[in-house]
């Protein structure tokens, strides 16, 4: 489960963020949603699909890991 968890947490931190300069794309995808998302087109939305999955993909894999772990520790006397 460690392997998918860094692999996760580098897709998020790179693809997830790009391009980083002058602000994360997915920032102002969200922003712009959060706004109201008015002038949105459908190039926009794939576009915050795109990066948003990798952060999607990361907290599914959290949520696993600390599942496993907190089954495996309310297992032992």
């Amino acid at each position: 489960m460690k392997k998918y968890l860094v692999v996760a947490a580098v897709a998020a931190f790179t693809f997830g963020l790009a391009p980083i300069y002058p602000e994360p794309h997915i920032w102002g995808k969200l922003r712009w949603v959060a706004g109201g998302a008015n002038g949105m087109k459908l190039m926009d939305w794939l576009d915050l699909i795109l990066h948003g999955t990798p952060w999607v993909f990361l907290l599914i894999v959290l949520f696993i890991s600390l599942f496993k772990k907190l089954k495996g520790s309310g297992s032992k006397p």
